[in-house]
């Protein structure tokens, strides 16, 4: 009997131990966050040249991948490192005129308007300091992200709608090289976006009534982080 017992208190405390043991495994205690992100953006445009006024959904789509580098042993601070895609459309009064390969800028005043446009294609450089609440077990948490965004613009088209015809054309003078400040903050799924860019939109040429045109993007919505 008591061989009997000692044989089942042997098994029961092997298969504890084997549990114990299968669970600390299935813990990854080197878990990284928040490596896909997919955001969407509302775009305005700030110091536009007077009478320039925004119109339609001025709307912004991103994507890409972030490398999670850990900065402590908690994983609750981490730096960012990403590379992505944004596109972004501007709709405005600010009319594009390409004649002979020069770009000039107008008011839109068109009979029959319906729209018109600038979009920008951009490859993208996110950099992170990142501060969350988040532990091996836990994936509802709180965030913030601050950081910078490195852009370069790889495509920019201007498009004008009427209804007696569509006018569209690759952009030239819009500024390549783009950056700008970012802010991530969130609970759970649901986190806000925000970007100010900190150079202009337009490279110096680019005039409306003989003025630089000195706009520079600002962009509010919602990131979605994936892993």
């Amino acid at each position: 009997m008591r061989l009997g017992f000692s044989c089942i208190l042997f098994l029961l405390t092997s298969l504890l131990s084997a549990q114990s043991v299968s669970d600390s495994l299935s813990i990854d205690e080197k878990y990284l966050e928040d490596q896909f992100y997919i955001g969407l953006t509302y775009n305005f445009l700030l110091n536009k040249p007077e009478g320039i006024g925004q119109q339609s959904l001025s709307y912004g789509l991103r994507g890409g991948f972030i490398k999670d580098l850990p900065l402590n042993t908690e994983r609750t601070v981490a730096l960012g490192l990403g590379l992505g895609y944004g596109t972004y459309s501007y709709y405005s009064k600010l009319l594009a005129i390409e004649t002979n390969d020069v770009i000039s800028y107008g008011l839109v005043e068109v009979d029959g308007f319906k729209r018109n446009k600038l979009e920008t294609h951009m490859v993208e450089l996110p950099i992170e300091f990142r501060w969350r609440k988040s532990s091996p077990t836990e994936y509802k948490f709180w965030r913030i992200y601050a950081g910078i965004n490195l852009s370069y613009v790889i495509g920019a088209r201007s498009k004008l709608v009427t209804d007696q015809l569509k006018i569209a054309f690759g952009n030239t003078d819009v500024t390549k090289f783009q950056y700008g400040l970012t802010l991530n903050l969130g609970w759970n799924t649901f986190n806000l976006h925000a970007y100010y860019s900190l150079n202009k939109l337009f490279q110096d040429q680019a005039r409306f009534n003989g003025e630089r045109i000195d706009m520079q993007p600002l962009r509010v919505g919602f990131i979605f982080y994936i892993l």
